[in-house]
């Protein structure tokens, strides 16, 4: 498998792009408690302080083929996810998961069978299988096309209220240049912002806006 680890964390944008669930519904998921990302950082309430990992961005391309391919409908995803809370973040993207007539099956490892999650019910007929699809190869895409992005600020009508940005993200310079100004390193400000390189991060802190 492809090496995934030169980007350890992924923004909302970022995500949206590897698997297909639309922003607003990442952020309505996130605040209902239905799928929130593995990464929060400090009060997770800043700019870029809740951040997806790869394990989430599996579970998120295997939950949109629920929805979206086999046209499972979100309530009963949500009592699958309630019924299997026991297996903890694995659910989705470990869990091999079967679909049948718009309903999610759990194969038991304990009985070895295919069970109907929310009634427990048996299930005879051959199911259809949920793929994931290759992450690890779209993450790879993902940042390959992104490398001549690292280092460079812009700016777009209707990003981030007009704000000057780092290229390819919706970070906005003038966060970096805060954290700089309250004594942070630049090792330490790529804590807060992982998905930054620290060229990106120089660049942002080293922007001067045109008089």
């Amino acid at each position: 498998m492809p090496d995934v680890s030169v980007v350890a964390a992924f923004t909302d944008d970022q995500a949206e792009r590897l698997t297909g669930v639309r922003k607003r519904q990442l952020r309505y998921w996130d605040r209902t408690g239905f799928f929130v990302p593995g990464m929060i950082y400090g009060d997770g309430r800043t700019p870029y302080s809740r951040l997806y990992s790869f394990r989430d961005l599996v579970s998120l391309k295997v939950i949109n083929a629920l929805r979206n391919e086999a046209s499972v409908p979100l309530p009963h995803l949500r009592e699958v996810k309630d019924r299997l809370a026991h297996l903890g973040d694995d659910l989705w993207a470990k869990t091999t998961l079967y679909v049948l007539n718009r309903k999610v099956i759990f194969h038991h490892p304990e009985s070895d069978a295919r069970e109907e999650v929310v009634s427990g019910q048996a299930i005879l007929e051959i199911p259809l299988r949920v793929v994931s699809g290759n992450m690890a190869e779209a993450v790879k895409a993902l940042r390959e096309r992104d490398t001549a992005l690292i280092g460079k600020v812009e700016r777009h009508r209707n990003v981030a209220h007009n704000d000057v940005v780092l290229a390819g993200t919706r970070i906005p310079v003038r966060s970096i240049k805060a954290f700089s100004g309250a004594g942070y390193s630049v090792s330490q400000i790529k804590k807060e912002y992982p998905t930054l390189t620290e060229e990106d991060i120089r660049a942002a802190i080293n922007y001067e806006e045109a008089a």
